[in-house]
């Protein structure tokens, strides 16, 4: 068996032990209860899902496997000492629990060099699409077209056993990850550059590649990559594209339509589709102002006028964090350490000041500080990747990291398919009034009886 998927079967046996036994001896605890409040604004802080990977503390940020962001970007592994941590790196920890040596992520690169080469076919889907396809139209044809290349989906119609269910989806993980930056690279190039496309160099580690086919083969790109590749992975199980690919998982639909339906709900522009309405935002502003580095009493009431007419500032406020976004501050430290003095990151950084006491002094903002989508795209279009639709994709391309790596652990633990209850808006009004009394002990229809 091979090196890095045997450490991953000695790790999740050890998960699944305890899984077994939490299961068959605690399924009667409580761990929380679930309000009116909590079914009509997105089931926010409502505990209902397993994952493995990494965990969201509103007033610490995301943790990979009990270990701060700030904390990996120091430990993870570099290529030199002024580089950026691998994503390999990121994803090798959270699947086996531990912090890689180089080697592991070595070990990792190469298998993905490996498994990179794409079917034809599927570069034959992407080029049937109208080259103004918007680009993750084109990524999820692609993700999809390559289910005809899944090893679970095969061996399951074949009748494999459901304690096996991890060993060829762990083949399907694998392969799609090591594939997705020449996809994405192929449609990048098709859609922006008249599709003159840039052959994949095996030397590189994923991310660095991935810089390169794009077109993008300088030291300071590649850094950034690795950069944008880590601090994008994850970001726990209930965001909508771990939740959607963890969902549509659960039916037992094989990883690339499990990731693909993930990617769908990242387009979204209240998820993966931020960064773009930020830069959007941010241009708006300074054609508006007539300024490309507006000082910041000039920021300031613009963004106060923007308040006062009801708009919304894109890039602040996050559904569960209560702080400034580590990921925010990785990119700002980036750009600190290795930009000076460009008018787009200027701007970003006054909004940083600016921005919060507006929001806290309208009194209706549980969170004013900037999250990961306030930099991103500034930083991406300093490095000269200009073209906003396809920010989404790459944020895509990272976010498979931690969201394959979970279905991995859903197919270990054998977690069912996912199936809550819903009911109409009348049943919400008689609980509320009293006419029926809801035993929240209990997870089943049982536990509700009328008054």
């Amino acid at each position: 068996m091979e090196y890095i998927k045997n450490r991953f079967y000695e790790a999740a046996m050890k998960k699944y032990d305890e899984y077994l036994k939490l299961k068959n001896e605690h399924s009667d605890v409580v761990v929380g209860k679930v309000t009116i409040g909590h079914v009509l604004s997105g089931m926010k802080g409502v505990p209902s899902l397993l994952t493995e990977t990494s965990k969201l503390d509103p007033n610490e940020g995301i943790r990979f496997r009990g270990i701060s962001l700030k904390e990996l970007r120091k430990t993870i592994p570099r290529l030199c000492a002024h580089g950026e941590p691998l994503p390999e790196g990121l994803f090798y920890l959270m699947l086996i629990g531990e912090v890689p040596e180089l080697d592991d992520i070595s070990n990792i690169s190469k298998d993905w060099a490996t498994r990179a080469i794409v079917p034809g076919h599927v570069f034959d889907v992407i080029d049937a699409m109208p080259k103004n396809a918007r680009p993750m139209a084109q990524y999820v044809a692609a993700i999809t077209s390559m289910a005809s290349e899944s090893y679970f989906l095969n061996a399951h119609q074949a009748g494999v056993q459901k304690k096996y269910y991890w060993d060829t989806t762990y083949e399907d993980v694998m392969n799609l990850i090591a594939r997705l930056p020449r996809i994405a690279a192929y449609i990048y190039r098709r859609t922006f550059h008249k599709g003159e496309h840039i052959d994949p160099d095996p030397r590189l580690d994923w991310a660095g590649n991935f810089a390169h086919m794009m077109g993008f083969s300088s030291p300071p790109h590649m850094r950034l990559m690795r950069m944008y590749m880590s601090i994008h992975a994850d970001h726990e199980g209930g965001n909508v594209s771990a939740h959607t690919t963890h969902l549509v998982g659960s039916t037992l639909s094989n990883p690339y339509y499990a990731y693909a339906a993930g990617m769908l709900g990242l387009a979204g522009p209240l998820h993966g589709f931020a960064n773009q309405n930020v830069l959007s935002w941010i241009m708006d502003m300074i054609r508006d102002v007539n300024d490309e580095d507006p000082s910041p009493d000039r920021i300031r009431k613009y963004c106060k006028k923007f308040l006062d007419q009801g708009g919304v500032i894109p890039g602040f406020g996050h559904a569960v964090l209560r702080i400034t976004d580590p990921r925010y501050d990785a990119q700002k430290e980036f750009a600190e350490k290795f930009i000076k003095n460009d008018n787009l990151i200027n701007i970003v950084n006054k909004l940083y000041n600016v921005v919060p006491p507006l929001l806290e002094a309208t009194g209706k903002v549980k969170n004013p500080w900037p999250n990961v989508d306030a930099y991103s795209g500034a930083l991406l279009r300093f490095y000269g990747i200009k073209e906003h639709n396809f920010y989404t994709v790459m944020f895509g391309i990272s976010r498979a990291l931690g969201v394959m790596s979970s279905l991995l652990f859903d197919r270990v633990f054998g977690l069912p398919i996912e199936r809550p209850t819903s009911y109409p808006l009348q049943w919400y009004r008689d609980v509320a009034e009293g006419k029926i009394k809801v035993d929240i002990g209990n997870c089943d229809d049982s536990g509700i009886k009328e008054s």
